[in-house]
């Protein structure tokens, strides 16, 4: 039993805190630094990892922070999107590639911005049918719980 007791035991510290929660807290109080992506591993990425970064900081909050797998995540994304693109566009039979092509090859994706938008565009007409449906059932008296509303016309002069 003494060595079960012996097992569970956490070491802790001399605040009481258990090691763990000391590092934690060490973690915490310390000054964040961003984690840089090391020169070999720079090498293998299609994009600068700085201009990536840039752009990604540019359209976020100045207080967020990008983990290193995400930087080079985002810069390999980024590489598998340009080869697509540029697959898109080996379709065509011309030797030199103009505008008109990588706009051609990148229709796509570009595509899927107004997808969403009619997405949303249809699904809040839908809810005004709905709307509307439910009221029209009311007015011609359709029953709800049991109760039935009469809808009745008042006639003139009688």
């Amino acid at each position: 039993m003494a060595e079960e007791d012996a097992n569970d035991a956490v070491d802790e510290t001399p605040t009481g805190m258990s090691e763990e929660a000391s590092e934690d807290n060490q973690v915490q109080q310390a000054p964040a630094k961003e984690e840089e992506v090391s020169a070999e591993e720079e090498a293998r990425l299609p994009f600068p990892t700085a201009a990536v970064v840039r752009i990604m900081k540019a359209n976020m909050d100045k207080e967020k922070m990008v983990r290193k797998e995400v930087k080079v995540e985002m810069n390999k994304w980024l590489g598998r999107l340009c080869a697509k693109v540029a697959r898109e566009m080996n379709h065509f039979p011309y030797v030199m590639m103009g505008l008109n092509e990588l706009k051609e090859g990148r229709r796509i994706y570009e595509d899927l911005e107004g997808y969403e938008k009619d997405k949303k565009r249809v699904l809040a007409h839908l809810e005004a049918i709905k709307k509307d449906i439910e009221r029209l059932q009311r007015d011609l008296g359709k029953e709800e719980d049991d109760e039935v509303i009469v809808v009745r016309k008042k006639v003139e002069g009688v």
